[in-house]
Protein backbone atom coordinates (compact mmCIF):
# COMPACT_ATOMS: atom_id res chain seq x y z
CA UNK A 1 0.00 0.00 0.00
CA UNK A 2 3.03 2.33 0.09
CA UNK A 3 2.31 3.52 -3.43
CA UNK A 4 -1.30 4.45 -2.67
CA UNK A 5 -2.32 8.02 -1.76
CA UNK A 6 -3.44 9.28 1.62
CA UNK A 7 -6.92 10.59 0.87
CA UNK A 8 -7.89 13.77 2.71
CA UNK A 9 -11.59 14.68 2.71
CA UNK A 10 -12.19 18.43 2.65
CA UNK A 11 -10.14 21.36 1.32
CA UNK A 12 -10.55 23.58 4.35
CA UNK A 13 -7.81 24.80 6.71
CA UNK A 14 -7.29 21.44 8.43
CA UNK A 15 -7.63 19.34 5.28
CA UNK A 16 -5.05 21.37 3.38
CA UNK A 17 -2.75 21.33 6.41
CA UNK A 18 -3.08 17.54 6.50
CA UNK A 19 -2.07 17.38 2.83
CA UNK A 20 0.97 19.58 3.47
CA UNK A 21 2.02 17.46 6.44
CA UNK A 22 1.56 14.22 4.47
CA UNK A 23 3.52 15.58 1.51
CA UNK A 24 6.35 16.71 3.77
CA UNK A 25 6.57 13.12 4.98
CA UNK A 26 7.24 11.96 1.43
CA UNK A 27 3.79 10.43 1.01
CA UNK A 28 1.28 11.36 -1.67
CA UNK A 29 -1.84 13.22 -0.48
CA UNK A 30 -5.04 13.50 -2.49
CA UNK A 31 -7.53 16.09 -1.24
CA UNK A 32 -11.13 15.55 -2.30
CA UNK A 33 -13.40 18.59 -2.02
CA UNK A 34 -17.11 18.49 -2.81
CA UNK A 35 -17.31 22.19 -3.62
CA UNK A 36 -15.81 23.89 -6.64
CA UNK A 37 -13.37 26.00 -4.64
CA UNK A 38 -11.10 25.89 -1.64
CA UNK A 39 -12.38 26.85 1.81
CA UNK A 40 -16.04 26.67 0.78
CA UNK A 41 -17.33 26.67 4.35
CA UNK A 42 -15.03 29.49 5.46
CA UNK A 43 -16.28 31.60 2.55
CA UNK A 44 -19.81 31.38 3.94
CA UNK A 45 -18.72 33.27 7.05
CA UNK A 46 -16.02 35.28 5.29
CA UNK A 47 -17.44 38.56 6.63
CA UNK A 48 -16.60 37.58 10.20
CA UNK A 49 -13.23 38.42 11.75
CA UNK A 50 -11.50 35.58 13.56
CA UNK A 51 -10.40 35.97 17.16
CA UNK A 52 -7.13 34.19 16.37
CA UNK A 53 -4.17 36.09 14.94
CA UNK A 54 -2.46 35.09 11.71
CA UNK A 55 0.31 33.55 13.82
CA UNK A 56 -2.24 31.02 15.11
CA UNK A 57 -3.89 30.30 11.77
CA UNK A 58 -1.04 28.98 9.61
CA UNK A 59 0.11 25.37 9.73
CA UNK A 60 3.93 25.05 9.98
CA UNK A 61 4.27 22.49 7.16
CA UNK A 62 1.96 24.54 4.96
CA UNK A 63 4.06 27.64 5.64
CA UNK A 64 7.24 25.82 4.61
CA UNK A 65 5.61 24.66 1.39
CA UNK A 66 4.32 28.15 0.60
CA UNK A 67 7.51 30.01 1.49
CA UNK A 68 9.49 27.75 -0.84
CA UNK A 69 7.35 29.24 -3.63
CA UNK A 70 7.86 32.86 -2.60
CA UNK A 71 4.71 33.34 -0.51
CA UNK A 72 4.77 36.31 1.87
CA UNK A 73 3.49 35.52 5.34
CA UNK A 74 0.75 37.95 6.53
CA UNK A 75 1.39 40.15 9.56
CA UNK A 76 1.42 37.60 12.40
CA UNK A 77 -0.22 40.03 14.83
CA UNK A 78 -3.18 40.88 12.57
CA UNK A 79 -6.66 39.40 12.82
CA UNK A 80 -7.98 38.23 9.43
CA UNK A 81 -11.57 37.81 8.37
CA UNK A 82 -12.67 34.47 6.99
CA UNK A 83 -12.35 35.97 3.51
CA UNK A 84 -8.77 37.08 4.30
CA UNK A 85 -7.93 33.57 5.49
CA UNK A 86 -9.14 32.13 2.20
CA UNK A 87 -7.51 34.69 -0.07
CA UNK A 88 -4.13 35.02 1.62
CA UNK A 89 -3.58 31.47 2.85
CA UNK A 90 -5.98 28.76 1.67
CA UNK A 91 -6.00 29.71 -2.01
CA UNK A 92 -2.19 29.96 -2.25
CA UNK A 93 -1.87 26.69 -0.33
CA UNK A 94 -4.25 24.86 -2.66
CA UNK A 95 -2.32 26.26 -5.63
CA UNK A 96 0.96 25.06 -4.10
CA UNK A 97 -0.48 21.56 -3.67
CA UNK A 98 -1.59 21.66 -7.30
CA UNK A 99 -3.17 18.50 -8.71
CA UNK A 100 -3.14 16.95 -5.27
CA UNK A 101 -6.39 18.88 -4.67
CA UNK A 102 -9.49 17.86 -6.63
CA UNK A 103 -12.66 19.94 -6.63
CA UNK A 104 -16.19 18.79 -7.41
CA UNK A 105 -15.44 15.40 -5.86
CA UNK A 106 -17.92 14.52 -3.12
CA UNK A 107 -16.99 11.53 -0.95
CA UNK A 108 -20.11 9.40 -0.51
CA UNK A 109 -18.57 6.37 1.21
CA UNK A 110 -15.42 4.79 2.62
CA UNK A 111 -14.91 1.06 3.10
CA UNK A 112 -12.27 -1.63 3.41
CA UNK A 113 -11.68 -3.04 -0.07
CA UNK A 114 -14.07 -5.91 -0.75
CA UNK A 115 -15.34 -6.04 2.83
CA UNK A 116 -18.27 -4.52 4.67
CA UNK A 117 -17.94 -3.59 8.33
CA UNK A 118 -18.98 -7.07 9.51
CA UNK A 119 -16.00 -8.90 7.94
CA UNK A 120 -12.95 -9.27 10.19
CA UNK A 121 -10.48 -10.80 7.74
CA UNK A 122 -8.21 -8.45 5.82
CA UNK A 123 -8.86 -5.26 7.71
CA UNK A 124 -5.14 -4.88 8.44
CA UNK A 125 -3.86 -5.89 5.00
CA UNK A 126 -6.42 -4.61 2.52
CA UNK A 127 -6.46 -0.93 1.46
CA UNK A 128 -9.37 1.43 1.88
CA UNK A 129 -11.69 2.37 -0.97
CA UNK A 130 -13.11 5.88 -1.21
CA UNK A 131 -16.31 6.22 -3.22
CA UNK A 132 -16.65 9.56 -4.97
CA UNK A 133 -19.52 11.26 -6.80
CA UNK A 134 -18.47 13.92 -9.32
CA UNK A 135 -20.34 17.02 -10.41
CA UNK A 136 -20.99 15.57 -13.88
CA UNK A 137 -22.94 12.69 -12.36
CA UNK A 138 -20.08 10.22 -12.57
CA UNK A 139 -18.87 7.76 -9.95
CA UNK A 140 -15.33 6.85 -9.00
CA UNK A 141 -13.62 4.51 -6.58
CA UNK A 142 -10.19 5.52 -5.25
CA UNK A 143 -7.93 3.07 -3.44
CA UNK A 144 -6.12 4.62 -0.46
CA UNK A 145 -3.56 3.63 2.17
CA UNK A 146 -5.23 5.90 4.74
CA UNK A 147 -8.09 8.38 5.00
CA UNK A 148 -8.10 11.64 6.96
CA UNK A 149 -11.63 13.00 7.26
CA UNK A 150 -11.33 16.78 7.68
CA UNK A 151 -14.74 17.57 6.20
CA UNK A 152 -15.81 19.57 9.25
CA UNK A 153 -19.34 20.04 10.57
CA UNK A 154 -20.44 23.27 8.88
CA UNK A 155 -22.93 21.49 6.66
CA UNK A 156 -24.79 19.97 9.62
CA UNK A 157 -25.98 22.75 11.93
CA UNK A 158 -27.90 21.77 15.03
CA UNK A 159 -31.62 22.56 14.86
CA UNK A 160 -33.54 25.02 17.00
CA UNK A 161 -35.38 22.21 18.78
CA UNK A 162 -34.24 21.77 22.37
CA UNK A 163 -34.16 17.95 22.17
CA UNK A 164 -31.64 17.82 19.32
CA UNK A 165 -34.30 17.36 16.64
CA UNK A 166 -36.07 20.01 14.61
CA UNK A 167 -38.78 21.75 16.59
CA UNK A 168 -42.34 21.18 15.45
CA UNK A 169 -42.94 23.76 12.74
CA UNK A 170 -39.24 24.59 12.37
CA UNK A 171 -39.07 23.43 8.76
CA UNK A 172 -42.34 25.14 7.89
CA UNK A 173 -40.95 28.39 9.31
CA UNK A 174 -37.72 28.15 7.28
CA UNK A 175 -38.35 31.52 5.60
CA UNK A 176 -37.90 33.14 9.02
CA UNK A 177 -34.78 31.16 10.06
CA UNK A 178 -31.06 31.24 9.26
CA UNK A 179 -28.42 28.94 10.75
CA UNK A 180 -25.32 31.12 10.46
CA UNK A 181 -24.17 34.59 11.50
CA UNK A 182 -25.77 37.08 9.11
CA UNK A 183 -23.55 39.57 7.28
CA UNK A 184 -24.98 42.74 8.77
CA UNK A 185 -22.64 44.84 6.62
CA UNK A 186 -24.57 43.71 3.54
CA UNK A 187 -27.34 46.31 2.93
CA UNK A 188 -29.80 43.67 1.78
CA UNK A 189 -29.18 41.53 4.86
CA UNK A 190 -29.30 44.56 7.11
CA UNK A 191 -32.69 45.50 5.69
CA UNK A 192 -34.01 42.05 6.54
CA UNK A 193 -33.33 42.60 10.26
CA UNK A 194 -33.55 46.38 10.73
CA UNK A 195 -36.61 47.48 12.66
CA UNK A 196 -37.59 43.86 13.35
CA UNK A 197 -37.85 41.73 16.47
CA UNK A 198 -35.20 39.05 16.11
CA UNK A 199 -34.62 35.95 18.25
CA UNK A 200 -31.02 34.75 18.55
CA UNK A 201 -30.80 31.17 19.83
CA UNK A 202 -27.44 29.95 21.15
CA UNK A 203 -24.71 30.80 23.64
CA UNK A 204 -21.43 30.16 21.78
CA UNK A 205 -19.16 32.68 20.10
CA UNK A 206 -21.18 32.62 16.89
CA UNK A 207 -24.22 33.69 18.91
CA UNK A 208 -22.19 36.40 20.63
CA UNK A 209 -20.96 37.64 17.26
CA UNK A 210 -24.53 37.84 15.94
CA UNK A 211 -25.61 39.61 19.12
CA UNK A 212 -22.93 42.27 18.72
CA UNK A 213 -23.67 42.71 15.02
CA UNK A 214 -27.40 43.00 15.50
CA UNK A 215 -26.87 45.42 18.38
CA UNK A 216 -25.12 47.81 15.98
CA UNK A 217 -28.14 47.54 13.67
CA UNK A 218 -30.43 48.32 16.60
CA UNK A 219 -28.46 51.46 17.40
CA UNK A 220 -29.13 52.82 13.92
CA UNK A 221 -32.56 51.37 13.17
CA UNK A 222 -35.30 52.26 15.71
CA UNK A 223 -37.61 49.39 16.49
CA UNK A 224 -34.96 46.70 16.20
CA UNK A 225 -35.37 44.35 19.15
CA UNK A 226 -33.28 41.36 20.17
CA UNK A 227 -34.62 38.38 22.10
CA UNK A 228 -31.68 36.22 23.19
CA UNK A 229 -32.87 32.66 23.79
CA UNK A 230 -30.63 30.55 26.05
CA UNK A 231 -31.19 26.92 26.95
CA UNK A 232 -29.11 27.25 30.09
CA UNK A 233 -30.76 28.55 33.24
CA UNK A 234 -28.48 31.59 33.52
CA UNK A 235 -26.13 33.54 31.29
CA UNK A 236 -23.33 32.58 33.73
CA UNK A 237 -19.89 32.51 32.07
CA UNK A 238 -21.28 32.63 28.54
CA UNK A 239 -19.16 35.74 27.87
CA UNK A 240 -15.84 33.93 28.38
CA UNK A 241 -12.62 35.09 30.00
CA UNK A 242 -12.81 38.80 29.19
CA UNK A 243 -9.60 40.70 29.91
CA UNK A 244 -8.00 37.51 31.27
CA UNK A 245 -8.36 35.66 27.98
CA UNK A 246 -5.04 34.79 26.33
CA UNK A 247 -6.75 35.25 22.96
CA UNK A 248 -7.45 38.99 23.37
CA UNK A 249 -9.93 39.30 20.51
CA UNK A 250 -11.93 36.41 21.94
CA UNK A 251 -12.06 38.14 25.28
CA UNK A 252 -13.00 41.45 23.63
CA UNK A 253 -15.85 39.76 21.80
CA UNK A 254 -17.24 38.45 25.07
CA UNK A 255 -17.02 41.89 26.68
CA UNK A 256 -18.81 43.58 23.79
CA UNK A 257 -21.47 40.89 23.72
CA UNK A 258 -22.00 41.39 27.45
CA UNK A 259 -22.57 45.09 26.85
CA UNK A 260 -25.03 44.24 24.09
CA UNK A 261 -26.90 41.81 26.34
CA UNK A 262 -27.17 44.46 29.03
CA UNK A 263 -28.47 47.15 26.67
CA UNK A 264 -32.08 48.25 26.84
CA UNK A 265 -33.07 46.70 23.53
CA UNK A 266 -31.82 43.20 24.38
CA UNK A 267 -34.04 40.87 26.36
CA UNK A 268 -32.72 37.56 27.59
CA UNK A 269 -34.77 34.40 27.93
CA UNK A 270 -33.04 31.71 29.98
CA UNK A 271 -33.93 28.07 30.55
CA UNK A 272 -35.85 27.97 27.27
CA UNK A 273 -35.70 24.76 25.23
CA UNK A 274 -37.73 25.21 22.08
CA UNK A 275 -40.40 22.62 21.34
CA UNK A 276 -42.29 24.32 18.51
CA UNK A 277 -42.36 27.27 16.16
CA UNK A 278 -45.82 28.50 15.25
CA UNK A 279 -47.20 31.27 13.06
CA UNK A 280 -49.02 34.01 14.94
CA UNK A 281 -51.25 34.56 11.90
CA UNK A 282 -49.81 38.02 11.35
CA UNK A 283 -46.56 37.25 9.55
CA UNK A 284 -44.54 36.52 12.68
CA UNK A 285 -43.69 33.33 14.57
CA UNK A 286 -43.82 32.36 18.24
CA UNK A 287 -41.43 29.99 19.98
CA UNK A 288 -42.89 27.63 22.60
CA UNK A 289 -40.75 25.74 25.11
CA UNK A 290 -41.22 22.19 26.34
CA UNK A 291 -42.59 23.70 29.56
CA UNK A 292 -45.25 25.60 27.62
CA UNK A 293 -43.67 29.05 27.90
CA UNK A 294 -43.93 31.29 24.85
CA UNK A 295 -41.87 34.12 23.45
CA UNK A 296 -43.54 37.18 22.07
CA UNK A 297 -43.95 37.05 18.27
CA UNK A 298 -40.66 37.52 16.37
CA UNK A 299 -39.98 38.41 12.74
CA UNK A 300 -36.74 36.47 12.32
CA UNK A 301 -34.79 33.72 14.10
CA UNK A 302 -31.01 33.28 14.00
CA UNK A 303 -30.22 29.75 15.14
CA UNK A 304 -26.61 29.34 16.33
CA UNK A 305 -26.80 26.23 18.48
CA UNK A 306 -23.69 24.49 17.19
CA UNK A 307 -23.01 21.74 14.69
CA UNK A 308 -22.79 17.97 14.52
CA UNK A 309 -20.75 15.58 12.35
CA UNK A 310 -22.20 13.87 9.29
CA UNK A 311 -21.25 10.21 9.81
CA UNK A 312 -23.60 8.74 7.21
CA UNK A 313 -20.94 8.09 4.59
CA UNK A 314 -18.69 6.34 7.14
CA UNK A 315 -21.25 3.63 7.89
CA UNK A 316 -19.01 0.79 6.61
CA UNK A 317 -16.03 1.90 8.68
CA UNK A 318 -15.47 0.67 12.22
CA UNK A 319 -15.39 3.89 14.17
CA UNK A 320 -14.81 4.13 17.89
CA UNK A 321 -17.01 7.04 18.88
CA UNK A 322 -18.18 8.30 22.24
CA UNK A 323 -21.95 7.74 22.47
CA UNK A 324 -22.56 11.25 23.76
CA UNK A 325 -20.25 13.57 21.82
CA UNK A 326 -19.74 11.42 18.69
CA UNK A 327 -16.02 12.12 19.03
CA UNK A 328 -13.25 9.47 19.18
CA UNK A 329 -13.48 7.66 22.51
CA UNK A 330 -9.97 8.65 23.60
CA UNK A 331 -10.60 12.30 22.78
CA UNK A 332 -14.13 12.72 24.15
CA UNK A 333 -13.23 12.98 27.87
CA UNK A 334 -10.75 15.75 27.04
CA UNK A 335 -13.23 17.97 25.22
CA UNK A 336 -16.52 17.39 27.03
CA UNK A 337 -18.07 20.89 27.14
CA UNK A 338 -19.71 20.04 30.47
CA UNK A 339 -16.22 19.90 31.96
CA UNK A 340 -13.72 21.66 29.72
CA UNK A 341 -13.02 24.85 27.84
CA UNK A 342 -10.30 24.82 25.20
CA UNK A 343 -7.80 26.09 27.77
CA UNK A 344 -8.05 22.79 29.65
CA UNK A 345 -7.76 20.54 26.57
CA UNK A 346 -4.19 19.41 26.11
CA UNK A 347 -2.77 19.02 22.57
CA UNK A 348 -3.47 15.61 21.11
CA UNK A 349 -2.87 13.58 17.99
CA UNK A 350 -2.95 10.14 16.41
CA UNK A 351 -3.30 8.23 19.69
CA UNK A 352 -6.48 10.05 20.71
CA UNK A 353 -7.86 10.11 17.15
CA UNK A 354 -7.36 6.42 16.33
CA UNK A 355 -10.30 4.13 15.55
CA UNK A 356 -10.70 0.35 15.43
CA UNK A 357 -10.46 0.73 11.63
CA UNK A 358 -6.74 0.95 10.75
CA UNK A 359 -5.68 3.99 8.78
CA UNK A 360 -8.82 6.07 9.37
CA UNK A 361 -8.70 9.36 11.26
CA UNK A 362 -11.25 12.10 11.89
CA UNK A 363 -9.44 15.43 12.24
CA UNK A 364 -10.31 19.06 12.76
CA UNK A 365 -13.75 20.17 13.85
CA UNK A 366 -15.26 16.83 12.85
CA UNK A 367 -13.06 15.04 15.39
CA UNK A 368 -14.75 17.09 18.12
CA UNK A 369 -18.15 15.66 17.26
CA UNK A 370 -20.75 17.77 19.03
CA UNK A 371 -18.29 19.60 21.26
CA UNK A 372 -18.29 23.26 20.20
CA UNK A 373 -14.82 24.35 21.33
CA UNK A 374 -12.04 24.18 18.76
CA UNK A 375 -8.99 26.12 17.61
CA UNK A 376 -7.18 25.86 14.27
CA UNK A 377 -3.93 25.33 16.14
CA UNK A 378 -5.39 22.19 17.68
CA UNK A 379 -6.28 20.84 14.24
CA UNK A 380 -2.81 21.55 12.88
CA UNK A 381 -1.25 19.62 15.74
CA UNK A 382 -3.68 16.77 15.10
CA UNK A 383 -2.73 16.35 11.46
CA UNK A 384 0.98 16.72 12.15
CA UNK A 385 0.75 13.76 14.50
CA UNK A 386 -1.54 11.78 12.19
CA UNK A 387 0.76 12.26 9.19
CA UNK A 388 3.68 11.04 11.30
CA UNK A 389 1.70 7.97 12.37
CA UNK A 390 0.73 7.12 8.79
CA UNK A 391 4.40 7.45 7.79
CA UNK A 392 5.38 5.04 10.56
CA UNK A 393 7.16 7.60 12.77
CA UNK A 394 5.70 6.65 16.14
CA UNK A 395 8.06 8.91 18.08
CA UNK A 396 6.98 12.03 16.20
CA UNK A 397 3.33 11.00 16.32
CA UNK A 398 3.46 10.86 20.11
CA UNK A 399 5.38 14.09 20.56
CA UNK A 400 3.59 17.30 21.61
CA UNK A 401 4.58 20.35 19.59
CA UNK A 402 1.94 22.87 20.64
CA UNK A 403 1.11 25.11 23.58
CA UNK A 404 -2.49 26.36 23.60
CA UNK A 405 -3.82 29.66 24.99
CA UNK A 406 -5.54 29.36 28.33
CA UNK A 407 -8.77 30.63 29.88
CA UNK A 408 -12.04 31.58 28.30
CA UNK A 409 -14.04 29.36 26.00
CA UNK A 410 -13.42 28.64 22.33
CA UNK A 411 -15.46 28.12 19.23
CA UNK A 412 -17.18 30.47 16.86
CA UNK A 413 -15.56 33.62 15.54
CA UNK A 414 -14.74 37.19 16.39
CA UNK A 415 -15.94 40.67 15.52
CA UNK A 416 -17.08 41.77 12.09
CA UNK A 417 -15.00 44.78 11.28
CA UNK A 418 -12.47 45.60 13.98
CA UNK A 419 -8.90 44.40 13.37
CA UNK A 420 -7.88 46.04 16.61
CA UNK A 421 -10.71 44.38 18.48
CA UNK A 422 -8.61 43.67 21.52
CA UNK A 423 -8.07 47.41 22.01
CA UNK A 424 -11.69 48.44 21.60
CA UNK A 425 -13.75 48.73 24.71
CA UNK A 426 -16.32 51.16 23.37
CA UNK A 427 -18.82 50.77 20.59
CA UNK A 428 -22.16 49.13 20.58
CA UNK A 429 -24.75 49.39 23.23
CA UNK A 430 -25.66 52.10 25.66
CA UNK A 431 -25.66 52.13 29.44
CA UNK A 432 -26.44 48.77 31.01
CA UNK A 433 -30.19 48.30 31.28
CA UNK A 434 -30.71 44.56 31.73
CA UNK A 435 -34.19 43.33 31.04
CA UNK A 436 -35.61 39.83 31.31
CA UNK A 437 -38.48 38.60 29.23
CA UNK A 438 -41.54 37.59 31.17
CA UNK A 439 -42.58 34.23 29.82
CA UNK A 440 -46.24 33.45 29.51
CA UNK A 441 -47.67 30.01 30.07
CA UNK A 442 -50.44 28.88 27.73
CA UNK A 443 -53.96 29.74 28.80
CA UNK A 444 -55.86 26.83 30.36
CA UNK A 445 -58.29 25.06 28.09
CA UNK A 446 -61.85 24.16 28.94
CA UNK A 447 -62.78 20.53 28.44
Amino acid sequence: MDELPVVVVGAGPIGLAAAAQVAERGLEPLVLEAAGEVGASVREWGHVRLFSRWSELIDPAAARLLEAQGWQRPDPAAYPTGADWVENYLEPLAAALGERVRFGARVVGVARRGRDRVVDAGRESEPLTVHVATTDGGEERITARAVIDASGTWGSPNPLGGDGLAAVGERAASDHIVYQVPDFSDPQVRTRYAGKRVAIAGSGHSALTALVGLATVAEEAPGTEIVWVLRRGTSGNVFGGGDADQLPARGALGLRAKKAAEAGYVRTVTGFRTASVESDGDGRVVLTSFEGHKTEPVDEIVVLTGFRPDLSWLSEIRLGLDPVLQAPVELAPLIDPNVHSCGTVYPHGAKELAHPEPGVFLAGMKSYGRAPTFLAMTGYEQVRSVAAAIAGDAEAAGRVELVLPETGVCGGAGLFDEPEAEKNTGGCCGAPQPELVELSAPAPREH
